[in-house]
């Protein structure tokens, strides 16, 4: 992961680090799994994502920013 990436996960969702106790370890529910958009939008730069039976639209801007429209 870069560093620029690791300073958007949320704290909640860092792995615990080595010296943490197995207790603490117990109450991280997850591990971040992190996709890069273009790995998703293989062929442009949009992404159809089905949830929960609706259908929603993420793009890609031009300013590099991201847009999840319903």
């Amino acid at each position: 992961m870069t560093e620029e990436a690791q300073r958007h996960v949320p704290e909640t969702a860092k792995s615990p680090s080595p010296q943490t106790s197995h207790s603490d370890a117990a109450e991280t529910h997850f591990s971040p799994k992190i996709v890069h958009f273009t790995d998703l939008a293989r062929c442009g730069g949009e992404v159809w994502i089905e949830y929960q039976g609706k259908l929603y639209r993420l793009q890609s801007t031009r300013q590099g920013k991201l847009i999840l429209t319903k």
